[in-house]
Order: C-alpha cells, then sequence, then structure tokens
C-alpha cells in the first residue's frame, strides 16, 4: 500500500557493518521500554479490530513444511501473522510494537526452521529512505507468541517497489544457528547465532546499488543456497555449496524477460528449482517476464513459461511460484501486473510443460468481504499476486495473495478470501454517527468509505459507490442531521458525494471546482447540512482556498478569505459557523456568515507543527480543541477568540470525543498522545483535567496519529485508526 521510491543507500557502521542486540530479553510487550515515570492510571480495555477483511497488499505467505496447518503471513505494513488452523484465522504477531517502532510494522521477510517448528524469524523495516529508522530482526522460540530484537544498522523496504519479492531471510539448510538476509542496499549479510548478531557474507560476488533491489530472494535446494539478484550486472542468481564460496549460476536466463528474479521454488523429489522473472520488480511496472526450470543435479536450464506477454495490451511479469510437496513435478506460478487480461495463476503437473489457467475455471466468493467487487458486478481474480504458496499437506489447498486480501482454495475450482483476522487497512477518517443503523462510518486508503453495520463483519454493503473512490480524504456528517453525510476522494468518475441516509448510499456531487480532480481535500458540512465548504491540496502539500456549495455540490464558489489548505471544522451548534486553523501562522481563522468569508481570531498559537487537529465538542458552540504534536493540547471555549494550554499529555496527535460518563456533564475525550513515559491512548471524563491510560503494551500497532473517535451512543467505546492494522475499537473490561 501507498508504494514510496527506494531511497538512498544506508551506510555500513564500522567493520561489523551491522550492530547488534545480542541477548535480550523476550518481549511480551514493546521492544523497548522507556524509563520508568509516574503517568496517567490504566483502565483495563478488550480491543478487537473492526472487521473489514484484508485491504493491504499480501506481500508473502509461507506454510510450514513440517507442521501441518502452521502458516504466516506478512503484510508492507500492518505486521505479520500466524495461522490458526483450529479457529481458522490470521493472529496478529506485531500489534505490541510502539510508536517510535512503526517502521517494524512493514515485514520484509519471513523465515521458518524446518527442524524446528517453533522457530519464527522475521525482517522487519518499512522504508529505506534516510529518515526512515533502521531495520531490525526479530525472532521467536514460540512462534511469535514472544519476541527478541536485534537492531540493524542497514535499512529494509517492505513498502518499497519488490516488497512481494522474496524471501529474503532464510535458515540455513546445513545449520539451524546460520541464517542469511539479504538486503536491499546493502548486499547479503549472514548470523551464525541465530539471528542475534549479524555480518557481511564473505565472498558474495554482486556489488550493491544505492537506488537497486539487491538481493531479492533466498531459497535452498538440498544443502545449496541461491540469491537471486536485482541489481543488474552480468548475473542476476547466485550460489553457495559451502557456505563460504559463492558462484554465479551457469547458463541462466537473461534478457528483459528475465532481468530480475523474482520468486523461486524448489521440488525436492524431482531435484529441479523453478525462478520466476520479470523485467521489473514490482508489483508494479512490470510488462514482461518469464518462467525458468533449472535442473540442480545437471545444471540444465529450460525455459518453462507458461503464457508470454504480447508487449502490447498484454502485458506483465511473474510473481509468486510455489511446488507441490506431494506430488513430484507440480508446481504453480502467478503472472503479476496483468491488467488488460486480469492476473492468473498458472499449474502445471508435469514440470511445466503443460499449463492450466486456474482462473478460467476459477469460482470467485467474496460473501464474506463484500468491498472486494469494487463496485463491479463481480469481484476479479488478482492483481498483484506475488505471493503463493500450496499447503504441503494439501495439494488442492493453495493461497495466494493479492493488492488487497488472500485467496483460498481447497478443490482448485471455488476460491474465496481466507483472510479472517488480517487487517491491514490504512485508515483516513472516522464518523461515529449518534442515530442510525451503523455505528460507525470510515474513511480509508485504497478502498475508500465504509458503512460499518456491524463491527464484527465486514460490511454487507462494501465500499461505498456512486461513484466508487480510492483514497478518501474527507468525510463528515451534519451533527443536527446527521442522515447528511458528504465524503471525498479520489475517484475516476467524480470526487465527492453526499447521502441522505446517513451514509447507506450515494448520489455524486453534480459538479464539482477543477482542482477536485487533481487534489481532493478535506470536506465540512455545517450543522443543518446547507453548507459546504471543500478543500483542495496537492500531493506535494500545496493547498488552495477552499469552495463553498449551497446546493449540494451543484454549484461552487471559492472562498478566497480561507487560509490555504486548511481543514475546515464546522460548528456543532450554530449552523451559520465555521473554523480553521492556519499552521504556518499560528492563527485561528473563523467564519460567522456560513462560510462566505473567515476572518482571523487567536494568534500566537502554536506554528509549524508537522501534525495538528483542530475539533469542535459535540453539542456546543464555540467549543473547540486544538491538538499539536509539539506543544499538546490547546482549548477555547469563545470561538477561537482565545485559548488556553489543558493539563495532560506533552505531545497531542489525535483527539475525539464520546459519549459522556455517567454523570458527567462533558463528553468523554479520547487522544493519542505521549507522556515522558509513553506514546499511548488515553481518555479523560472531566475536560482533560485528568487521564487513564486505555490501551496497553500488546496493543499499540505502531503509528496511531491518524484520528480517533468515541461512540456518541456507547460509553467507553474508542474507535481508532491505524496506519496498516485496521481499525481497532475498545471497550471497557
Amino acid at each position: 500500500m501507498f508504494a514510496s521510491s527506494p531511497g538512498r543507500r544506508a551506510v555500513l557502521a564500522g567493520a561489523a557493518a551491522v550492530a547488534a542486540v545480542a541477548g535480550a530479553p523476550a518481549l511480551a510487550g514493546p521492544a523497548h521500554a522507556g524509563p520508568a515515570h509516574a503517568g496517567p492510571a490504566h483502565a483495563a480495555y478488550r480491543w478487537r479490530n473492526v472487521v473489514i477483511g484484508g485491504t493491504g497488499f499480501i506481500t508473502g505467505v509461507l506454510f510450514h513444511p513440517a507442521v501441518r496447518g502452521l502458516a504466516y503471513a506478512r503484510t508492507d505494513i500492518g505486521g505479520a501473522y500466524r495461522w490458526d488452523d483450529r479457529r481458522e484465522r490470521w493472529i496478529p504477531l506485531l500489534d505490541h510494537l510502539g510508536w517510535d517502532d512503526w517502521n517494524l510494522l512493514g515485514v520484509e521477510a519471513i523465515a521458518v526452521d524446518p527442524a524446528h517448528p517453533d522457530r519464527l524469524y522475521l525482517a522487519c523495516g518499512t522504508y529505506a529512505q534516510a529518515w526512515a529508522g533502521d531495520g531490525a530482526v526479530l525472532r521467536s522460540d514460540d512462534r511469535g507468541t514472544t519476541w527478541r530484537r536485534t537492531d540493524l544498522t542497514v535499512k529494509l523496504g517492505a513498502n518499497e517497489d519488490g516488497r512481494g519479492a522474496g524471501e529474503r531471510l532464510l535458515v540455513d539448510p546445513r545449520d539451524s544457528d546460520t541464517l542469511w538476509l539479504g538486503t536491499r542496499h546493502d548486499g547479503l549479510l549472514t548470523s551464525a547465532d541465530r539471528g542475534a548478531t549479524w555480518t557481511p557474507a564473505t565472498g558474495f560476488p554482486a556489488t550493491p546499488s544505492a537506488t537497486g533491489q539487491g538481493v531479492t530472494l533466498l531459497v535452498a535446494a538440498g544443502r545449496t543456497v541461491y540469491a537471486g539478484w536485482g541489481d543488474g550486472g552480468d548475473a542476476n542468481l547466485f550460489r553457495t555449496v559451502d557456505g563460504t564460496t559463492w558462484e554465479a549460476v551457469p547458463g541462466q536466463p537473461s534478457g528483459p524477460s528475465a532481468r530480475v528474479p523474482i520468486r523461486a521454488a524448489y521440488d525436492r523429489h524431482t531435484r529441479e528449482l523453478y525462478v520466476t522473472y520479470a523485467d521489473a520488480p514490482g508489483p508494479n511496472g512490470q510488462v514482461d517476464g518469464s518462467v525458468h526450470r533449472l535442473r540442480t543435479a545437471t545444471g540444465e536450464w529450460t525455459d518453462v513459461t507458461p503464457a508470454r506477454p504480447d508487449g502490447a495490451g498484454d502485458t506483465f511479469g511473474y510473481g509468486g511460484v510455489a511446488v507441490d510437496a506431494r506430488r513430484p513435478g507440480t508446481v504453480v506460478v502467478s503472472t503479476n501486473n496483468r491488467w488488460a487480461a486480469v492476473d492468473t495463476l498458472y499449474r502445471s503437473t508435469d514440470g511445466g510443460r503443460r499449463w492450466r489457467s486456474l482462473k478460467d475455471t476459477a469460482v470467485l466468493d467474496v460473501s464474506e468481504t463484500p468491498y472486494l467487487a469494487w463496485g463491479e458486478a463481480a469481484p476479479k481474480f488478482g492483481w498483484w499476486i506475488q505471493a503463493l504458496a500450496v499447503d504441503p499437506y494439501d495439494s488442492e489447498h493453495i493461497v495466494y495473495g493479492t493488492g488487497a486480501t488472500l485467496y483460498g482454495t481447497r478443490d482448485l475450482r471455488h476460491w474465496a478470501p481466507q483472510i479472517r483476522g488480517l487487517e491491514e487497512t490504512s485508515v483516513r477518517q472516522l464518523l461515529s454517527p449518534p442515530t442510525g443503523q451503523a455505528h460507525l462510518i470510515s474513511g480509508c486508503g485504497d478502498i475508500g468509505v465504509l458503512y460499518h453495520e456491524r463491527l464484527t463483519a465486514s460490511p454487507s454493503r462494501g465500499m461505498a459507490t456512486n461513484p466508487v473512490f480510492g483514497t478518501a480524504t474527507g468525510l463528515a456528517l451534519a451533527a443536527a442531521r446527521p442522515s447528511y453525510v458528504v465524503r471525498t476522494g479520489w475517484g475516476d468518475h467524480g470526487n465527492g458525494a453526499y447521502s441522505d441516509d446517513g451514509g447507506r448510499t450515494w448520489a455524486p456531487f453534480a459538479a464539482q471546482p477543477a482542482l477536485g480532480k487533481d487534489a481532493p481535500g478535506p470536506i465540512a458540512t455545517n450543522t443543518d447540512g446547507s453548507v459546504l465548504l471543500w478543500v483542495f491540496v496537492h500531493g506535494d502539500g500545496t493547498g488552495y482556498p477552499a469552495h463553498r456549495s449551497t446546493d449540494n455540490g451543484a454549484t461552487w464558489s471559492e472562498v478566497p478569505s480561507f487560509p490555504k489548505g486548511a481543514t475546515p471544522v464546522a460548528d456543532p451548534a450554530d449552523p451559520t459557523r465555521f473554523y480553521a486553523y492556519d499552521t504556518g501562522t499560528g492563527t485561528l481563522f473563523a467564519s460567522t456568515d456560513s462560510g462566505r468569508t473567515f476572518t482571523a481570531r487567536a494568534t500566537g498559537l502554536p506554528s509549524g507543527d508537522s501534525q495538528f487537529e483542530l475539533v469542535a465538542a459535540p453539542g456546543r458552540s464555540g467549543d473547540l480543541w486544538l491538538s499539536t504534536k509539539w506543544n499538546g493540547l490547546y482549548r477555547s471555549t469563545d470561538g477561537g477568540a482565545g485559548f488556553s494550554k489543558t493539563a495532560g499529555p506533552w505531545a497531542s496527535y489525535t483527539l475525539g470525543f464520546g459519549k459522556a460518563a455517567d454523570g458527567a456533564a462533558y463528553p468523554a475525550i479520547y487522544l493519542v498522545g505521549a507522556t515522558e513515559a509513553v506514546t499511548a491512548v488515553y481518555r479523560s471524563d472531566d475536560e482533560a483535567k485528568t487521564w487513564v491510560r486505555i490501551n496497553d503494551d500488546a496493543h499499540q500497532w505502531g503509528w496511531t496519529g491518524e484520528t480517533i473517535t468515541g461512540d456518541p451512543r456507547v460509553y467507553g467505546r474508542v474507535y481508532l485508526a491505524t496506519n496498516g492494522r485496521g481499525i481497532q475499537y475498545g471497550e471497557p473490561v
């Protein structure tokens, strides 16, 4: 999700190349606890996912070769999971990673030990850019229940181009204490102590590039280890038979269709290695590819490509590959980035001589996750298919990942999402209406807006249509008329819509400003729904004045006095009032004429803060809260004429309101903020005079600073947006 371009090469520190933390204690909570400080009290909460089902890029899936029903999955920004075969659901393994470790929720690679089933290894690091933290290797002796951690001095790129390749982490087939780790910009690393310390692998012949892919895959074929290389050169596949000496594999394929080795799988019965190739690392940008088979005993290569891209309309590469552990010569491969004809899986039972497309006979059932239809009559078989696995104990149990889910079959014909428990949505907006069937409406990355009739099932209506959005940029309701909801986002058939039934059905705005197509931003509606204010912001951060509509988006007029790029906030009680905070000047602007004009009120507020949020307390006119990352929390009770700083966490990232506690006259306040000890989720029942922490060290979910809101109908219930672990909701125990 949300791919970034590869960053600069990390600088290796000292002769050891990689720093390590050896012998650290097992971690049931965060990897590094902060210093002990007195802080807010704790309140016991139960945390669960609001069910959507997948929604993100499943970049890897791996069955354990020696344990029936044991499998793992990795994602580009949402952590790793273990399959619970008895309950038929995925168990998240990295929710303990906190705010400071958000970069580790992207999992670059998984490794299991065939000889020790309880051992699990993860290579973690989301981005390779200079601003991102270094990667880490997490190692577990209990299948991911607890962890030990080794910090690296190199960067990994689980959300970079090439994130569907791999696996880049491998337990050596000759020695369970020896591990290999392929990096993007720092070559091949090895560990002799089960991942506790790492050093550069001696004798590896390829030279890393600052912008390349580096090692794209590691696979064991008997006692030989093969490494794929994505940075070009005379060879892109290397091997070692002794763990010390590396050589280019003789006779390997070349040319554009075999430029980058994506994945590899070894058939131990026939002693053949299958390798998928593409002309680019993917998941986007591939237009050519191939599949080749190496007979490891003789060194003979054979081109076994199922279908060739035509170089015109039907272009694609190859991605996943898996062999059937029970049936010699049976192999499955996936196409990737095949948008014209739609991606497929090809299966062969004779070593690649003949292939059958499994898509051609597939019956897809997405009734459990209806959003997968994407507003169409029927779902697609898949896209971004690079994760692929065949169950070693069931030849007809095949699973493959897409950009949104994990499909599985038990008979090679009927397919359904095998996704329960796995939630990877990047969430942008949350609304909890005071009335109506749905307690929650969400605006998300990639899948637009969702109407959650139940918190425990994927929305039955799927993603909002008419029009379909990719990523939502704005979501608002009229406080005194909550059946009226508006949304904005990136869409191919319009960028704004309204609903008169609380978000169940939608109608597109009849018109939109020219900026709507290229820079759709946040939107607000006043308390009775008679006025809309829509702001436009380009991807580079350039902001523009708001545009105003009084006819459901049929006509729009610019509001020149609105601070460019600011987020409009409607007063929840007075339909003539709107507010906006200009972080560049530290000024609160207000309108008392229904958004026609804005004038400056409070000045001298925190300016230049990299993260801020202006929120109006429900049911009250002029009661405003300003949440700032570096300066804490401020409040105004006079419509923004003056603000005072409140007690509580020194940093406030996002704030929302919910139903008041019994006997309390003011709504409960929910906040993601930081004390000296920890960044956490807090609740206040007394207007921010005192706070209690309501999450714990096992439930942190990395970066959670986008948005939070309480439920106006259920005291104590809070909804929290994450960047890769979907929507979390908590309730007092």
